[in-house]
């Protein structure tokens, strides 16, 4: 019916409409990968929980560095000390976010602290889902495929926004995040 309706309309409409698919498509697209994500984060949690030479007490560790808090958020806090994009210095309010996703990473990395950032929770949800990142020199990234009207809402800066400078071994760590985590543009 919609099709219908666009061919009544004229040329604007059927422009209209096919961005208007492209937008769906893309949004359907970021859902399931979100899908497949929290999946996968699930697997590794289960591989970890049966692991009977992974020690109860690293279990839990590892646990709670899933959810950025615990040891992993302590070790974090040595290095950050608020939110890099909004400033939130509260600790309450606050996630250690990996860097390096928890579900790529070795357990060594899900609890080094340097793999991570002090972010609010939804700062971290973009960063984590690749809306957001950071170029070695502190300088925000805005992935193409992320709604500017709901970024401006949430309060993400324009581009020229620079969160500060990051130590080598984040810099290492946000080389993944922008090559296998940022969101590019699907042709």
């Amino acid at each position: 019916m919609a099709q219908v309706l666009v061919g009544l309309i004229g040329e604007e409409a059927k422009e209209f409409a096919v961005h208007s698919y492209a937008a769906a498509d893309t949004a359907a697209a970021i859902i399931d990968d979100s899908r497949a994500i929290v999946n996968w984060e699930n697997a590794e949690q289960k591989k970890i929980e049966s692991d009977t030479h992974i020690p109860e007490t690293e279990k839990v560790r590892l646990t709670n560095a899933r959810i950025g808090q615990g040891l992993f958020k302590e070790r974090v806090m040595r290095i950050e000390n608020a939110c890099r994009i909004t400033k939130v210095s509260n600790p309450e309010h606050l996630i250690g976010s990996h860097i390096k996703p928890w579900r790529e990473s070795a357990n060594d990395e899900r609890l080094d602290g340097e793999n991570g950032l002090l972010l609010t929770p939804t700062v971290d949800h973009l960063f984590d889902r690749g809306f957001i990142s950071f170029e070695n020199s502190g300088n925000l990234i805005v992935s193409p495929v992320a709604d500017r009207v709901s970024l401006d809402k949430i309060g993400i800066p324009d581009l020229g926004f620079n969160a500060g400078t990051f130590t080598s071994q984040q810099k290492h760590y946000l080389d993944f995040h922008r090559d296998m985590v940022l969101l590019k543009r699907s042709h």
